[in-house]
């Protein structure tokens, strides 16, 4: 008689794992791919990620890890020391906008009333004894609100300048983007990217703008960035330190 043979199942495409490196138990995600012919490790506000080959050996795959192990724990702790901490919904609580840190006050409901900044509070109008989810909710609102605010003004401004007209503004909420750009002229912005310092906003919003000239990032495109952010090569580079790719 002839034995079945029994085809292998696949290994799943992602995972979750850990693994001790360097005397510290790491958890990362291992990603699976057909098309990669080695192994990859990315860091960012994620964690690790390790991208590999669909068939790669558990021998092959801990030799690299434990080969780059020293850099993989440096590069963890340093995103983990940028981490801004947990805002606790409260009176008194501090978050950031525009690079700055403001202080939440609690204030008695108004009908239609928003938050209002007054110097270095921002005035919630939710009642002094509100919940934590209904603080978070009005400031998450009023975030939206001014970023798009603070994004129209900052294209207004530089538009002329690119001799560009982008079609809209819009926000989004991307997990990995700063900001996209359609050939029609949307431009998507991060809401969160208002509480970033304002030279920030202003080079992400020149760089999708310049997309409208250069649909590329060809030598080309950040010339025409350089001509409206002579300085956008340090500010490339610290934006990269929040951890959201542009």
């Amino acid at each position: 008689m002839f034995k079945t043979l029994r085809q292998k199942s696949p290994p799943p495409v992602i995972e979750q794992r850990n693994i001790l490196l360097s005397g510290k138990e790491i958890s990362y995600t291992l990603k699976r791919s057909g098309k990669r012919r080695s192994i990859g490790l990315r860091i960012d506000e994620r964690g690790l990620t390790v991208n590999v080959p669909l068939r790669t050996s558990e021998k092959w795959l801990h030799s690299v890890l434990h080969d780059k192990a020293d850099w993989v724990v440096q590069k963890l702790d340093s995103w983990q020391s940028k981490k801004a901490p947990p805002i606790r919904w409260a009176d008194g609580a501090r978050i950031p906008f525009r690079g700055e840190e403001f202080v939440l006050q609690l204030v008695p409901k108004a009908r239609g009333a928003t938050p209002q900044l007054r110097g270095e509070m921002l005035h919630v109008p939710v009642g002094i004894a509100a919940e934590a989810a209904r603080i978070e909710k009005a400031v998450m609102l009023w975030y939206r609100s001014e970023a798009l605010r603070v994004f129209e003004e900052c294209a207004a401004h530089f538009a002329p300048l690119l001799q560009v007209a982008p079609h809209e503004i819009r926000l989004s909420a991307a997990r990995t983007q700063w900001g996209s750009c359609t050939v029609r002229g949307v431009v998507r912005l991060n809401w969160q990217l208002v509480k970033m310092p304002l030279h920030l906003i202003d080079y992400v919003v020149v760089h999708e703008l310049a997309h409208l000239v250069e649909m590329n990032h060809s030598p080309a495109f950040w010339r025409v960035v350089e001509s409206a952010c002579p300085d956008y090569r340090p500010c490339r580079a610290e934006l990269r330190g929040y951890g959201v790719a542009e």
